[in-house]
């Protein structure tokens, strides 16, 4: 990480996603498919299906006889933060974009589980193309997160603080998030990541596209 923070040249862009209506499928959710359904398997799933929209956040920089090129990886594979009383681990979900969110559910119940109790493996902390963090359970409200050695950019999620805003011109109540973008300046443009992290909120915002 201290390798990372040196190399790459990273922006740092933010934004609010109201998840008020992802928040409330939650528990119907967890009925309907039989699992708990945490904020982070949402957003894990928003990540990967953006990221499988706009490929460039998962390029790595190789240097070749020719000069640096930017290579993009065949597969989307989700690294997120787990605080395990031991060490902070990154377990991976492979080929995110392709699981439904229970199956994301499910596999990030068992990844947590098993660094929580020391038996996550190696196999399961390699191939992160891109990588989440989360500290809203923590209670913070948005933090500038480093990108891991493999990838070129990392989502860092925010506490859900109720919130008074705009809408039909009335003052109303929303439970908003905030959601921070770290990318690698060299494989990433600012407009490019800046739409890719809106296709992020508009898919926490539409939670239909998720399930």
């Amino acid at each position: 990480m201290s390798e990372s923070k040196r190399n790459k040249p990273c922006f740092y862009l933010q934004l609010n996603a109201d998840v008020t209506d992802l928040m409330s499928r939650r528990h119907r959710l967890k009925k309907s498919s039989g699992v708990k359904i945490t904020s982070n398997a949402f957003l894990i799933r928003a990540l990967a299906l953006a990221a499988h929209q706009y490929p460039l956040v998962l390029g790595i920089l190789q240097k070749t006889p020719h000069g640096p090129r930017v290579t993009i990886p065949n597969s989307i594979n989700v690294g997120f933060a787990v605080n395990a009383p031991h060490a902070l681990l990154v377990p991976v979900i492979p080929n995110a974009h392709t699981k439904t969110l229970a199956d994301i559910a499910r596999c990030e119940k068992d990844l947590t589980e098993k660094a929580r109790s020391k038996t996550l493996t190696l196999q399961q902390m390699q191939g992160e193309t891109i990588a989440l963090s989360n500290l809203g359970p923590y209670g913070i409200d948005s933090f500038l997160a480093i990108v891991p050695p493999p990838a070129t950019t990392i989502l860092a999620a925010g506490n859900v603080v109720p919130t008074v805003v705009p809408q039909n011109a009335k003052p109303t109540v929303r439970k908003m998030m905030s959601l921070t973008l770290s990318a690698d300046a060299r494989i990433v443009a600012g407009p490019y990541a800046a739409v890719f992290l809106s296709c992020i909120r508009d898919h926490l915002q539409n939670p239909d596209q998720l399930i």
